[in-house]
């Protein structure tokens, strides 16, 4: 849904089905930001967090959580200390993530549609 939301708003999305899988999307080609939900299956949004900032310092990251057994903000601290540039509750309206991107990526208007 992140995704085909972040297209309709005319962003260039990829997108992988855990963090490590993410890591290698990122290896063949670099995104401005990453977005990464914090639970998920396989590796954890703040391993992938982790290994992000040991091989690339300077990658943006915007996390997201929803919460889970030890409570949203925990989660969400956790990864900011880890070296998230942002984080987001769920749910969250898509003009805050929208607003965030541009923040993160020096931009202050929309995004355009690529051909």
């Amino acid at each position: 849904m992140m995704c085909q939301t972040l297209t309709e708003m005319g962003y260039e999305v990829m997108e992988a089905r855990n963090g490590k899988e993410a890591v290698q999307v990122y290896e063949l080609c670099p995104a401005d930001v990453v977005l990464t939900d914090l639970i998920m299956p396989d590796t954890d949004g703040i391993e992938t967090i982790r290994e992000f900032k040991r091989i690339h310092s300077g990658v943006k990251i915007i996390a997201m959580s929803g919460g889970g057994w030890v409570g949203t903000r925990n989660y969400l601290k956790a990864a900011k200390l880890l070296g998230a540039d942002e984080t987001l509750t769920k749910p969250f309206a898509k003009e805050d993530v929208a607003a965030m991107i541009e923040r993160l990526c020096g931009k202050t208007s929309k995004p355009t549609s690529k051909p």
